[in-house]
């Protein structure tokens, strides 16, 4: 069974206590707590992590979008990080305070389209074509002509479009690449049961700590510190909580619709069901911000033929695994050849990076110094995987 379909699975099964070291530092101390002593589930504010937040406008064939992302640091490569389905930007705070501190970089975090607070004139399209264009905007619309060294880091989805943003020569200045859990032969397996997955999910929260609760219970991100900064980009309040007009106008809005049907008694009917599901929304007032189920016609897109682009980008790679159950073949091969660094860090979930944060900040810090491409900081010292 792979990581993926691991952590699809754990999702279903109550939570476990933390395994020692399944994460950064300063997760393990969040997570062991003494008796009698209750788990923190508020949200923190993406300030903690990060030092500044900018909307970039960037242009395309049909005009402007606006991207969310996040920054920290002034000198050194800039490392673009792109999160997975269903994620934000903000799910690499953690990471983002830890590799600050390991070598000298630069953090550009993303909201990839239809996610956080990206805000796109087609939020539909969601095809890697079209988001790997965003990315190659983004980075035109930041630093124009003369982009500084970048290197590409993306998780599961984000990691899919990183390379195929490598391979289509969409940022000049590349000069690595970065993939956290996702392997084709993984994930094209995963996707027929990924449904199921997504209809097992709750579709409301009745608060942001019930939300961040959830996902660290039901095991979808191991590490309190992470989820507390994390969810919050995941989740928003549902549509017609925070203004009585704009209840007015959903409700009003769909019994003019109703209305239409010829049997009789439809209009109080179709009064009474959204009455209810406002009163639900009022009682569970957060819910997803993008609905992945939605999305399913482009998950083929994303990871089919991913091993071999991966492998044909001319560039220094580096593939992180929560485990190696099923490498592909093409990957397998690659791998013994030499042509990228692998490493697996074991008792992990799907979100690695958020699960434990310095153990990934050590892996890409080292890859960077072992290439020559940051320098090192605060005494950081190197430690060289065996695979």
């Amino acid at each position: 069974m792979s990581a993926l379909e691991k952590s699809m699975h754990l999702g279903r099964l109550p939570s476990r206590p933390p395994l020692p070291g399944s994460g950064g530092s300063q997760s393990g101390a969040k997570m062991r707590m003494g008796p009698g002593r209750k788990r923190d589930f508020s949200p923190v504010p993406w300030s903690q992590y990060f030092e500044s937040m900018e909307d970039v406008e960037a242009e395309n064939e049909t005009g402007k979008d606006t991207f969310r992302v996040y920054k920290s640091g002034s000198e050194g490569p800039v490392l673009l990080l792109l999160h997975g389905g269903g994620h934000s930007a903000l799910s690499w705070a953690v990471f983002t305070a830890a590799i600050i501190s390991r070598v000298q970089c630069r953090i550009v975090a993303l909201d990839l389209r239809s996610h956080g607070e990206t805000k796109v004139k087609n939020p539909e399209d969601l095809s890697a074509e079209t988001m790997a264009k965003d990315i190659g905007n983004v980075v035109e619309a930041m630093y124009g002509d003369l982009p500084p060294p970048i290197m590409l880091i993306g998780h599961s989805m984000g990691g899919a479009i990183a390379v195929h943003t490598a391979s289509s020569n969409l940022v000049p200045s590349l000069l690595g690449l970065c993939m956290i859990d996702v392997v084709e032969g993984t994930a094209m397996d995963a996707l027929n049961s990924m449904q199921n997955f997504l209809r097992g999910r709750p579709k409301t929260f009745k608060s942001l700590e019930n939300a961040i609760e959830w996902s660290v219970k039901s095991g979808q991100i191991r590490n309190l510190e992470s989820a507390r900064v994390s969810m919050v980009g995941q989740v928003k309040q549902c549509e017609g909580i925070t203004s009585p007009e704009g209840s007015k106008s959903i409700v009003e809005g769909i019994i003019e619709e109703e209305e239409e049907e010829d049997e009789e008694g439809s209009e109080s009917i179709s009064k009474r069901k959204k009455e209810d599901d406002m009163e639900t929304k009022k009682d569970h007032p957060y819910t997803w911000r993008i609905e992945l189920e939605k999305t399913e016609k482009y998950w083929d897109g994303w990871f089919r033929g991913l091993s071999n682009l991966f492998l044909s980008c001319p560039i220094p790679k580096l593939l992180l695994l929560a485990g190696v159950d099923r490498l592909d073949k093409d990957l397998t091969i690659g791998q013994m050849q030499g042509k990228f660094q692998m490493q697996v860090l074991p008792q992990c979930g799907h979100a690695v990076h958020e699960d434990a944060p310095d153990k990934v900040a050590e892996a890409v810090a080292t890859f960077l110094i072992r290439h020559r491409f940051a320098e090192p900081i605060g005494g950081f010292q190197c430690v060289f995987p065996g695979c």
